[in-house]
């Protein structure tokens, strides 16, 4: 068993956790990975309030293990979606691209805020205002990590920060896992690798692309969806790197995506004003055309499988991932090649 600062944290048996990941981490993904003793994760930054609190419920039904939520600060309805989590006394609220205001609430009922980060002055930001634990997101992950790689960026944020830190960004394996404890994380996120499991709600057809992928077949641009993030490579991605402004299916996908996210236009509008920086002002329609255009294509890869106009947002490990196992095959491996690497590490040591 490895025992590590993020599972005396969160009270789980392994250092693993589920990348939050919209429209993917389901209840059911997350409940899997629960109890196969790893640390799932609810993505509800695509969901109303009340949607929040039907799949917060759902997944208790499936599991009594500890288990978290993720959201967008950003997004819509963030603040209300927080409420919910924290009404509901979930046991994780793992957040990005904002600052947590409810850091003090959470930790009324016991519970633990984890806050995702990609460069290391905001893991210290994160820090100082009282978060639990970090995320650690590497150049290598699917969507959004910045510049800096895993290699680099864990040991940076380690020397800089003393809370639990959770590697994100290349992770599929058990040498993975003993590779992030040698940089000084306590244990991994993967988002990707828990893609290609049985339990896990992407279409087959995807799966099987990210089964025969190799680690050159991943593409990382702003185009996708109006962040710099990384997808698999397919027909569509590639169109996307090379055409323009795509103003036809901008407005088809906007109108597609607020129905999904059951958002008004003026609430659709005010969303994609939040995920820029001012610096990036005069790019405005351009962004909330590739947002909304970027989101459909993204459920067409998920839910209709889709391999000629879809795409997956996916990480650099795509070339090391080969096989579709259960949730618990796959956890209980990792574990076993992380503990045999480092066993054969401390008797080359001795």
């Amino acid at each position: 068993m490895l025992k590590t600062r993020m599972t005396e944290l969160f009270g789980i048996g392994h250092p693993i956790m589920l990348a939050g990941m919209n429209w993917i981490t389901e209840p059911e993904l997350v409940a899997a990975v629960s109890n196969a003793g790893g640390l799932g994760i609810l993505a509800v930054a695509r969901c109303a309030p009340e949607e929040t609190r039907k799949l917060i419920r759902e997944t208790r039904q499936l599991t009594d293990k500890p288990f978290g939520i993720n959201q967008i600060l950003i997004g819509a309805n963030a603040k209300e979606n927080i409420q919910v989590a924290i009404e509901e006394k979930v046991p994780i609220i793992n957040y990005s691209l904002g600052k947590p205001w409810f850091i003090d609430q959470v930790h009324d009922y016991g519970g633990k805020v984890v806050g995702t980060i990609a460069i290391a002055k905001h893991a210290v930001n994160a820090a100082k205002l009282g978060c639990d634990a970090l995320v650690v997101t590497g150049h290598e992950a699917a969507a959004h990590g910045d510049a800096a790689t895993s290699l680099v960026l864990i040991p940076v944020v380690a020397s800089q920060v003393d809370i639990p830190l959770i590697a994100a960004g290349g992770f599929y394996d058990g040498r993975g896992l003993a590779a992030a404890l040698a940089l000084g994380a306590d244990g991994i996120s993967m988002g990707t690798r828990f893609i290609a499991t049985k339990e896990c709600n992407v279409h087959d057809n995807f799966k099987q692309l990210i089964v025969n992928a190799s680690e050159q077949d991943t593409l990382y641009s702003h185009v996708f969806d109006g962040m710099k993030g990384r997808v698999l490579k397919t027909k569509a991605a590639l169109k996307m790197m090379q055409r323009g402004f795509p103003l036809f299916e901008a407005f088809k996908g906007a109108k597609e995506v607020k129905e999904q996210m059951n958002l008004s236009y003026p609430a659709f509008l005010a969303m994609s004003f939040k995920m820029l920086g001012k610096e990036d002002e005069g790019y405005m329609p351009w962004i909330m055309a590739r947002q909304a255009v970027g989101t459909r294509r993204h459920l067409m890869a998920i839910q209709k499988g889709d391999v000629e106009e879809g795409i997956l947002f996916a990480g650099q490990n795509v070339g090391g991932i080969n096989d579709i196992p259960t949730v618990k095959e796959l956890v209980d491996r990792t574990v076993a090649e992380a503990e045999a690497v480092i066993d054969k590490l401390n008797q080359a040591k001795a």
